[in-house]
Parts: structure tokens; C-alpha cells; sequence
């Protein structure tokens, strides 16, 4: 099965490196920009692709606002898509909205043992989960998937299906690089997973 996946465009909290996890924070400038340029060469690929995809986003805002300025680059109807929850990004509980900096000041010894297993790791609070739990539920919409899809959705459910599918080290998988500005190409049954 083949997934084009790309990652929400920019807010003002990812450019403050603040943990956004399910705040509904919107788009800034750069991050339209980013769901446009994503939108124009998706629909290059597509055309070389010639098959129906279906569209699906996390239901938070900023996924919503990419796909819909994605799609009315590609010169579809923006609003034509459906959303899964199970594509919601991790929750990062009591943390939502501090940065790491910030969060040292407070709870020094939470970031340290953060830092020694970020993937198991599961901040404070009563809805927080670790990119473990969070992967459970991104799993179950992946093995879901019944044709060519593209997703919009967050960071941190882009690391789970490297784990999930390319078996990528925990280490590794919590830690690399999450472009907004790329696609990230998928075929589900051969395990491929890379960035174009």
C-alpha cells in the first residue's frame, strides 16, 4: 500500500522548540507556505502516479489547515478529506507548551531521566503518553489503510511508522529529524519507508 505522509507546517511553538502535542495551535506564515509548496509538488507526484488516493488528517488544526492548503494547491477542494483521531500527536501531558529549557528549571531530574529513554518516557499528567503508546494507536490506523493514501498529520506519529515499519532504534526514532517541508513516501507492504 502506498502513503505519502507529510508533516503539518510550522507554528510559532515549533519555531520557540515549545512541546505542542494535542494544543490546537495554528499555522504561522511559514508554515502556510510550507502546506503550499508540500501541496504544489505532491500533485507532481501524483500526476506520475495517475491513481485515486484517499486524503486523511489528524483532526487538530494545523493538520486540517495543511491539507486544506495542500489540496487547493493541488487544485483539489480543500475541505474534501476525512480525519482519523488515531493520527493525533503524542500528548505531552502537563509539559504542552514549555520548552525543554525551560522545563530543566523546574524538573531537572524528569529531563534527565527523559533524556535516557525519550521513546518509553511519559511526561506528567493525567492524559500524558510516551511515543510507545502513541505508536499502539498510529499501528492500528496503518494496518487500516485499504488504498493509496495521503496523510497529514504530526512529528511524533511520523517517528512511530519509522519504528513501526523499518523497525528504526528507539534512540533513533526519537531523535531524527522531522522535516515540515518534505514528503515522506511510504509502501507499507515492502516496509519501505523514505524521505522525497
Amino acid at each position: 500500500m502506498l502513503i505519502y505522509v507529510i508533516r503539518h507546517g510550522q507554528t510559532d511553538w515549533n519555531a520557540e522548540r515549545r512541546l505542542q502535542g494535542q494544543k490546537d495551535i495554528p499555522l504561522n506564515a511559514i508554515g502556510r507556505e510550507q502546506a503550499r509548496q508540500n501541496g504544489t509538488n505532491l500533485a507532481e507526484i501524483l500526476k506520475v502516479e495517475s491513481i485515486p488516493f484517499d486524503f486523511i488528517a489528524s483532526p487538530l488544526g494545523r493538520t486540517r489547515a495543511t491539507m486544506e492548503i495542500a489540496r487547493e494547491a493541488m487544485s483539489l477542494p480543500p475541505k474534501d478529506y476525512s480525519t482519523d483521531e488515531r493520527l493525533v500527536e503524542v500528548s505531552f501531558g502537563d509539559w504542552e507548551g514549555h520548552t525543554i529549557k525551560e522545563l530543566k528549571a523546574t524538573a531537572k531530574d524528569r529531563i534527565v531521566e527523559r533524556n535516557l529513554n525519550k521513546w518509553d518516557f511519559i511526561p506528567p499528567g493525567p492524559d500524558a503518553e510516551s511515543y510507545e503508546i502513541m505508536s499502539w494507536r498510529v499501528a492500528s490506523w496503518l494496518n487500516a489503510v485499504e488504498r493509496p493514501t495521503v496523510c497529514v498529520t504530526h512529528g511524533g506519529v511520523i517517528r512511530s511508522l519509522f519504528r513501526t515499519i523499518a523497525n528504526v532504534p528507539k534512540d533513533e526514532a526519537a531523535e531524527g529529524e522531522i522535516p515540515q517541508d518534505r514528503i515522506l513516501k511510504i509502501v507499507r507492504d515492502s516496509k519501505q519507508i523514505a524521505w522525497i
